[in-house]
């Protein structure tokens, strides 16, 4: 700390360069964040997925759909715990299409106790039981459109139009929670039995299933046994477990961890070439100074230190930055909420952030910090001469 005020001082000396240089640092990991934000939106699916469950979907299409009895078909089958049926409704709200999110209709107690992570007051569970147009909805999506619970919410789908050609009207009786940091609370959910009843077509039919099996090493044969049950039948299926599932979703954007590798490293590649560049002009520049410093008594090793230093505090204050104004920016929320409904910066990321700062910072003033120690006082103070 005593030679702070030294390294700080070398950085003022070009202040234009140190700005530039600390600026193309920030963005950097600007853009760091957003990517691993963006990788933690798409892939939270996957790390919260439940090793005891698997997800049963028509074998032609997600798009085809399945009978409602073969729910207790399936659950007659050896190493089946239960199971429990999803049907996807493409709700849009107030007629615009940007106001679409995940809805869909379920079985209020079946699918909660499927799925603990969505959490709900007993009170507020009670009451959709009682409703039958009841809803209860994720606690992101009633922050997004300011709802609250006793609003009636009208909904448009281009799938399932209602009787009568009018809108669905739904009565909010419940907001859930995330039992984890992860858990998706962009949802709307809905009862079944008001949908099946008022729907024009497709009565009685489902969009697909979650099964929750006794022991997860055994999630493979309850899967195949599953397939079997309804082999050479009109509805034939497709059992897989829940993070294979969703995998297959991100698949379909593209391999969402090698797209930020690659651009990650581009980006960083040529950071550390503009950090190198700086630091060894830095150096280039000082020689003479240099000289003096070794002349005066400063060691070798105390040279190579101070070069690293400054190497070190460039690549800190651009960097920690940048990361700050990532996860600044993930704190004011999705900015597209129906299809990244999980926004935030795990600190695993922001942990790992850090590391590269301290490696850039290394890494880029490694050859100048070398290139200060081995300069020789006599060749130095010549160019001071």
């Amino acid at each position: 700390m005593r030679f702070f005020f030294l390294v700080w001082g070398n950085l003022k000396r070009k202040k234009l360069r140190t700005l530039l240089t600390v600026l193309s640092i920030c963005v950097a990991f600007v853009l760091y964040g957003l990517l691993c934000t963006i990788r933690e939106a798409f892939a939270s699916g996957v790390d919260l997925a439940d090793a005891k469950r698997l997800i049963v979907r028509h074998k032609v299409s997600l798009l085809m759909l399945l009978p409602a009895k073969y729910g207790p078909r399936m659950e007659s089958i050896p190493g089946v715990a239960a199971a429990v049926h999803w049907t996807w409704f493409n709700g849009i709200y107030q007629d615009e299409p940007k106001n679409w999110f995940g809805s869909f209709a379920v079985e209020p107690g079946p699918f909660l106790a499927m799925f603990p992570e969505y959490v709900l007051l007993e009170d507020q569970m009670q009451c959709w039981l009682r409703t039958r147009t009841g809803a209860i909805v994720g606690r992101t999506l009633v922050e997004r459109f300011g709802w609250k619970i006793g609003d009636r919410i009208p909904l448009t789908s281009p799938i399932w139009p209602r009787e009568g050609d009018g809108a669905w009207e739904f009565e909010i009786v419940g907001i859930y929670e995330g039992a984890q940091k992860g858990t998706d609370t962009s949802g709307f959910f809905f009862r079944y039995d008001y949908f099946d009843e008022a729907r024009v077509r497709n009565k009685g039919e489902v969009g697909w299933y979650a099964v929750r099996v006794n022991d997860p090493d055994h999630v493979v044969e309850v899967a195949q046994a599953i397939d079997a049950e309804f082999a050479n039948s009109p509805y034939e299926t497709k059992a897989e477990p829940e993070g294979a599932f969703v995998q297959g979703f991100i698949a379909q954007v593209g391999n969402i961890g090698t797209i930020m590798i690659a651009v990650l490293s581009a980006v960083f590649f040529t950071i550390l070439l503009v950090v190198g560049n700086t630091m060894a002009q830095a150096v280039r520049d000082r020689i003479a100074e240099l000289g003096v410093l070794k002349a005066v008594g400063f060691t070798n090793e105390r040279v190579l230190v101070l070069v690293l230093a400054e190497s070190l505090l460039i690549a800190a204050l651009g960097g920690l930055t940048g990361l700050g104004l990532a996860w600044l920016f993930t704190l004011r929320g999705s900015p597209v909420p129906s299809l990244l409904p999980v926004f935030y910066l795990p600190v695993r990321f922001l942990g790992i952030g850090v590391a590269i700062v301290l490696a850039l910072g290394l890494v880029a003033g490694i050859l100048p910090a070398l290139q200060a120690m081995r300069l020789q006082i006599a060749v130095a103070l010549r160019r001071q001469a």
